[in-house]
């Protein structure tokens, strides 16, 4: 069984090395960061500070849009804008890596300490009972003060994320 994670979108851009596990993961997406996407690849800011870098992930988010867009993943992801918190079919992102987009609604539960797409995250981990892998440590802090019960990872620790013995959504 992969491990899960929760993920927003433009971290699979970010950070290639997540897409090439050891082993086998499955990211959970909530749809807002898909969504999200479209914001950074016609957004005349910079995401990175170095203007090559800024190029490449710029890329990378243009190629992760097509791939969404692809006639079956496109399918896959309108099935899950139906209803409410429902999911798509898993989407193959190479060999060892899926995509599941959850249809999450941000319901200002969080609203005084996160922002709606931070909320969208918490609220993910919360109904999958997975841990959310994220490059935040604001995102981390501001989880803790909140006495939020959910597991978050650095994506700097995702190596020891991947690791046995870390508790995935199948024994919590």
């Amino acid at each position: 069984m992969p491990r899960r994670f929760i993920i927003e979108a433009v971290m699979l851009a970010i950070y290639g090395e997540i897409t090439a596990p050891a082993a086998p993961v499955e990211y959970i997406v909530p749809y807002p960061t898909i969504m999200e996407l479209y914001e950074f690849q016609n957004s005349p800011e910079p995401l990175m500070s170095d203007p090559d870098d800024d190029l490449y992930v710029k890329s990378k988010i243009n190629e992760l849009i097509a791939y969404l867009e692809e006639p079956l993943n496109r399918k896959k992801l309108e099935r899950a804008l139906s209803i409410p918190w429902s999911k798509s079919p898993s989407i193959l992102l190479g060999n060892s890596v899926s995509l599941t987009i959850v249809n999450a609604l941000d319901n200002e539960q969080y609203g005084e300490f996160l922002d709606p797409i931070e909320t969208v995250m918490v609220l993910s981990s919360l109904k999958d009972t997975t841990p959310i892998l994220t490059d935040q440590p604001e995102l981390i802090s501001r989880i803790i003060e909140a006495e939020i019960p959910v597991q978050i990872f650095s994506i700097q620790d995702f190596h020891y994320a991947m690791e046995a013995g870390i508790l995935d959504s199948e024994q919590t």
